[in-house]
């Protein structure tokens, strides 16, 4: 069966139960990201994950951003707090060692304009989370850094590239920085498995009938490093949960690792 691990932009934990109780035991993820819970830690529904045999790892605040790592397997260690105000700033950073595997959870910020101070704050967030890394880990670590990244990387991750051109998510500002932080030693893995597939995994709500025309954009990523993406065995965007009613305007993105061909380290 191999470890299977799973990221999704819930936009609303509470409202996405429904889809979850049926998802889950379908696919089954051993570790399961969540972004955009947009609920406090107190709030957050443990039982319901509890239930369906995961320990539950949580960094939220009310009503907006907030993430959490769900896990079969005992954390080996766990990072909720970093020191960095930019990464501490908002709940959209977590960090949680399973299986002899960090992987890493962050909900980068969407940027809203490129004059916007937030744009500013977006590419302070990924800098900061590129030094976070690079200060803890080699290429050679068993690493995923996963969730909502907030960057289309290449053109074929929008809809229409030339449209879209500098606008926020696939502004060549942004887009440069995150080649700059993968050119450590970090891999796409969706990307390294499916080079010349056009798929996303957000769909616009503001853009009618986004998902049924496939006006969408590839935001969400697994970013591995060498090891993990040797293991991986799948990678694949279930569209499912897209699909239904009052869906998230995400979708779920899913890998499978083996991971006894990855080098451990402690």
């Amino acid at each position: 069966m191999g470890w299977k691990a799973a990221t999704f932009n819930v936009n609303g934990v509470r409202a996405r139960l429904d889809h979850l109780s049926a998802w889950i035991p379908q696919q089954q993820p051993d570790v399961l990201c969540l972004q955009e819970t947009k609920c406090q830690e107190g709030a957050f529904p443990r039982q319901f994950f509890e239930d369906l045999g995961y320990r539950c790892l949580v960094k939220g605040e009310k009503s907006f951003n907030g993430v959490a790592v769900l896990t079969r397997d005992p954390p080996e260690s766990a990072v909720t707090e970093t020191g960095d105000p930019v990464l501490d700033q908002e709940a959209r950073f977590l960090a949680v060692k399973v299986r002899g595997v960090w992987v890493l959870n962050t909900y980068v910020p969407q940027g809203r304009s490129p004059e916007d101070p937030a744009f500013r704050y977006k590419l302070d967030f990924l800098d900061h989370t590129g030094d976070w890394i690079r200060q803890r880990f080699t290429p050679q670590t068993p690493l995923l850094w996963t969730g909502d990244i907030n960057v289309a990387p290449q053109p074929m991750d929008v809809f229409d590239p030339k449209r879209l051109d500098g606008q926020v998510g696939f502004h060549p500002e942004e887009r440069a920085k995150l080649d700059e932080l993968m050119g450590w030693g970090l891999v796409d893995l969706f990307r390294r498995l499916h080079p010349r597939e056009k798929q996303f995994t957000f769909w616009d709500y503001r853009l009618p009938k986004s998902f049924k025309r496939n006006l969408g954009w590839r935001l969400d990523h697994m970013l591995v490093t060498e090891p993990m993406a040797d293991a991986c065995v799948e990678c694949f965007v279930d569209t499912t949960l897209r699909a239904k009613p009052k869906s998230s305007d995400h979708t779920p993105l899913v890998a499978v690792f083996a991971l006894s061909r990855t080098t451990r380290e402690a």
